[in-house]
């Protein structure tokens, strides 16, 4: 049924991106895809962790820094191909349903960054650029949200599915009259440009992808404006860098492209810079962060900070399954212009969500009991029934508190529910507010 509505209706009812040859791309080559089979073989009868790497195949794809990171005791995840640091430490790596014993080590990485600063490394955020006349048009006919008008602004946009689904999520920023800086996630890349080419490029218009060519950190955190400011002769304060605004600036001398915005819902700013600049402007950052007790952070503290925020992910919370109003992208729903797949979110957005994205507070001694906490697939029951599903779940160091994202039916903020962690239920209430910054003032300093 699904293989038949993907060929006849372009895309099916429920997410298969698991079983879509998108989420490869060139780099799965032969050696790649040889070792990999050879080794689903050998364990196709294992018992698999949340959060297992495996080590088959690799390392396939690695950018300039990864031996000094390497040299920093990172463990390396796979992310689209790319090794990407995990955390950063001298414990092993482990996969369980459990707390793991690197736990603690990823609670110190997202203490740090909330207390001063962190260092993240989203060079596997996909990456593209958009030039020519007819640039802004053509942007407008594929995302649902308007561009930004002014040079230097930025916007966050939905990018629609088929069905009126959430197809992508994106960060579009304008840094010239007729150039754009469109930020996705890297797993997606080659998935998205299914859309990206359902609109014919106007002629002299380009666009193009710099995921390989361009590189990029996130530095966040309270003392994150402290720690640039220490490279950097252009100024980082709230009146001359807003929140959401970006200038092509100077850090330690690389020329980087700096947006501030931070996936951590903290103060801070991305900084992206050629891949030969890499190993310059991380050795930078490190060193001058280094007497304010600033270092690495891993996506796995990244992945707690911003489920702190209550921050949605693409291929968690953020699906061709979802509509836009049940996951609070709706508001980024421009329905007075054109653009992909806008017959379809008319009908969708004008439902009533069916189960709205929700944040989970797990009950502490719940959790002290099992030694675990959500980490997405978990059902969640009310008085016995089911309503809903956690998809993401992790630890809020910085708050204290066991927290899941998950969609759920029939239910509200307040409202007491039971997630079925390791087949133990655990209490949780529906959290009105994230726990972190709610109302984004840390955020927007």
């Amino acid at each position: 049924m699904l293989a038949a509505e993907w060929i006849v209706e372009g895309e099916t009812k429920y997410d298969m991106f698991a079983w879509d040859m998108a989420r490869f791309g060139q780099w799965a080559g032969k050696a790649f895809t040889k070792a990999r089979v050879g080794d689903q073989y050998a364990h196709r009868f294992k018992i698999h962790f949340p959060g297992e790497e495996r080590e088959a195949g690799r390392p396939v794809r690695t950018r300039p820094v990864y031996e000094m990171q390497r040299d920093m005791k990172a463990k390396m995840g796979l992310n689209y191909g790319w090794e990407h640091p995990l955390y950063f430490g001298d414990v092993e790596d482990t996969a369980g349903f459990t707390r793991q014993p690197w736990w603690d080590v990823v609670g110190a990485e997202a203490r740090m960054l909330r207390d001063r600063a962190g260092i993240i490394d989203i060079s596997n955020f996909a990456k593209y650029v958009c030039n020519g006349p007819d640039a802004e048009d053509w942007l407008n006919a594929v995302f649902a949200n308007r561009m930004p008008k002014a040079v230097g602004r930025s916007c966050l946009t939905p990018l629609i599915g088929k069905r009126g689904g959430i197809a992508g999520d994106f960060t579009v920023t304008r840094l010239a009259e007729e150039e754009f800086w469109i930020i996705g996630s890297g797993m997606a890349e080659r998935y998205h440009q299914r859309f990206f080419k359902e609109i014919p490029l106007p002629l002299g218009t380009t666009f193009e992808s710099c995921t390989d060519a361009m590189c990029g950190f996130n530095v966040a955190g309270p003392d994150s404006r402290a720690l640039l400011q220490r490279l950097t002769n252009t100024s980082l304060g709230t009146d001359a860098f807003p929140f959401m605004r970006s200038q092509w600036i100077e850090v330690a001398g690389v020329k980087t492209l700096a947006l501030r915005v931070s996936f951590t819902g903290d103060l801070g700013w991305e900084l992206h810079c050629r891949a030969e600049d890499q190993i310059r402007l991380y050795t930078a950052l490190i060193d001058a962060g280094a007497d304010m007790g600033v270092g690495p952070v891993g996506s796995r503290a990244l992945t707690s900070l911003r489920i702190e925020k209550g921050y949605g992910s693409w291929g968690r919370e953020y699906s061709p399954e979802y509509w836009p109003q049940e996951v609070g992208l709706d508001s980024l729903v421009k329905m007075d212009k054109d653009f992909l797949n806008k017959a379809a979110v008319e009908k969708t957005i004008a439902e009533p969500s069916r189960e709205p994205l929700v944040l989970l507070h797990l009950d502490e001694a719940n959790v002290r009991a099992s030694g675990a906490d959500a980490t997405g697939g978990e059902p969640i029951f009310r008085d016995g029934v089911g309503i809903g599903r956690v998809t993401s779940g992790a630890y809020g160091y910085s708050v204290g508190m066991s927290l899941a994202l998950g969609f759920v039916s029939g239910a509200k903020p307040g409202d007491l529910v039971d997630v079925m962690v390791l087949g133990r239920s655990h209490r949780a209430k529906i959290l009105e507010k994230p726990p972190f910054d709610p109302d984004g003032t840390r955020l927007r300093s």
